[in-house]
């Protein structure tokens, strides 16, 4: 298994119940290890990469409708 984390800048803050329905919903996709906020902008997930990449999850977030990209750990 390779463990991998990607952070994601969402532009808008979200607040705490749109933050737990989003890390919910990324819970729900294969490879998903943890999804955290360390801000209510800023998303880290931790991943197999093995499973899944970058470009599924952070299409699962925009596909909620929030913009959003990636950013260099």
């Amino acid at each position: 298994m390779q463990t991998t984390d990607i952070m994601i800048h969402i532009n808008d803050p979200l607040d705490p119940g749109q933050q737990q329905a989003l890390e919910m919903e990324l819970r729900g996709i294969d490879g998903v290890i943890a999804p955290r906020f360390n801000k209510p902008h800023l998303l880290v997930i931790s991943y197999n990469s093995d499973v899944t990449s970058t470009a599924v999850l952070l299409k699962a977030v925009k596909d909620r409708g929030y913009q959003a990209q990636a950013v260099g750990m």
